[in-house]
């Protein structure tokens, strides 16, 4: 594994490199619109539009930033402990993206940082899909960016349409989160064994919802996964 060079990035032939960044770009914009969604629903929670922004810049992880917004909206602070854990929780994934990007990335110093903090589904997703090393490192860098640009942009215009308009429940934007969850999900549902997982999360959450805390039964549910590791034949 060589240090990442720059340059070699962009080692491509001209129509491959714009092909690349159409995709990159477009995932961006359309994931970016879901910050609309998210920084309404935080200032509806309670958040000042500075916080939303921050959660945004920050953080960077849009299911863990919903799920902390969305405990934090129903059990207010004392919710906090249970919004931080399952907001760590969810974002455990990018660590493990991390894992495959590094083979390709070979980033060092900075770099090393600016690529922890841009690793998520959708660069993760658009760069291990090309066949090129180059074009990898290009759908990574790109998608990256264009996801954490167009993500605050529209969250800070989120959070000032939330001021404005007032209870987000009048206009059904409460749904949004539990919507965007199931977005991102339902793609992922193409086996037995993954929809038997969902299956039995939801029902965990189901049950426990009425009994304890904000914020427990996501973690409950996410046990699911863990017992499904743990069964015989189950692949990590």
């Amino acid at each position: 594994m060589t240090a990442y060079d720059g340059a070699s990035a962009y080692a491509l032939p001209e129509g491959r490199r714009r092909e690349i960044l159409r995709q990159a770009w477009a995932v961006g914009v359309a994931t970016g619109l879901y910050g609309v969604s998210f920084g309404a629903l935080a200032v509806a929670a309670g958040l000042s539009v500075w916080q939303t922004q921050a959660l945004s810049l920050l953080m960077f992880t849009g299911g863990s930033q919903f799920a902390f917004i969305g405990i934090i909206g129903s059990g207010g602070l004392a919710a906090a402990p249970a919004a931080v854990a399952t907001a760590a929780f969810l974002g455990f994934r990018n660590g493990l993206y991390g894992l495959q990007t590094s083979r390709f990335l070979a980033v060092r110093r900075l770099r090393r940082f600016a690529a922890a903090h841009l690793t998520i589904d959708e660069s993760t997703a658009v760069s291990v899909v090309q066949l090129e090393p180059a074009g990898k490192r290009l759908g990574f860098w790109h998608t990256g960016l264009a996801v954490f640009l167009w993500w605050n942009v529209m969250t800070f215009a989120g959070a000032l349409l939330g001021n404005a308009l007032g209870d987000p429940r009048r206009y059904g934007l409460d749904a949004a989160a539990a919507a965007a969850f199931c977005a991102l999900l339902w793609p992922r549902l193409r086996s037995r064994e993954t929809v038997a997982v969902a299956a039995v999360a939801l029902l965990l959450a189901t049950v426990l919802a009425p009994h304890v805390p904000a914020g427990v039964p996501v973690l409950v549910a996410g046990l699911a996964a863990l017992l499904a590791l743990a069964l015989p034949g189950s692949e990590p």
